[in-house]
C-alpha cells in the first residue's frame, strides 16, 4: 500500500502559483505592447505594472512584430481560432452524418427496386 508524501511548503506555493497563474488575451497582450511601443515607460516598470517577467513581455513583443512583419510582406494567411476550429469540425461532424443517412436511404431504395425487379 502506497502512502502519500506530505507535500513540502516549497511545493505546496509552487502549485498554487501554477493553479493561479494569470491568462492573458491576445487583446490584453497587443495593449501592453502597445504601450511599450510608445515609449512612455521603460520595459521594466511596464512589466511590474502588470506584473508580467520580462522575458514574457519580450516573447509577446517579438511575436507580435512578427506577426505584423508577416501581414506587411502580403502573407494573408492566417491561422483559425479555436472556434473557427470547433464550428468547422461540428459542420464536418453534421456533413458526414448527412452523407451516412444518404448512403442509407440510397441501398434501401436499390433493394427495394431490386425486389421489384
Amino acid at each position: 500500500m502506497k502512502t502519500r508524501k506530505k507535500p513540502t511548503p516549497e511545493t505546496y506555493i509552487k502549485e498554487i502559483r501554477r493553479k493561479t497563474r494569470r491568462i492573458f488575451t491576445a487583446e490584453q497582450k497587443i495593449l501592453i505592447v502597445m504601450e511599450a511601443l510608445r515609449a512612455e515607460t521603460s520595459v521594466a516598470e511596464l512589466c511590474r505594472k502588470h506584473s508580467i517577467q520580462e522575458s514574457t513581455f519580450y516573447k509577446w513583443n517579438k511575436e507580435f512584430l512578427e506577426a505584423g512583419k508577416k501581414r506587411l510582406s502580403g502573407d494573408v494567411v492566417r491561422e483559425a481560432t479555436s472556434d473557427e476550429v470547433s464550428q468547422v469540425r461540428e459542420e464536418n461532424k453534421k456533413l458526414k452524418e448527412m452523407v451516412a443517412d444518404l448512403v442509407l436511404r440510397y441501398d434501401i431504395v436499390k433493394k427495394s427496386l431490386d425486389m421489384l425487379d
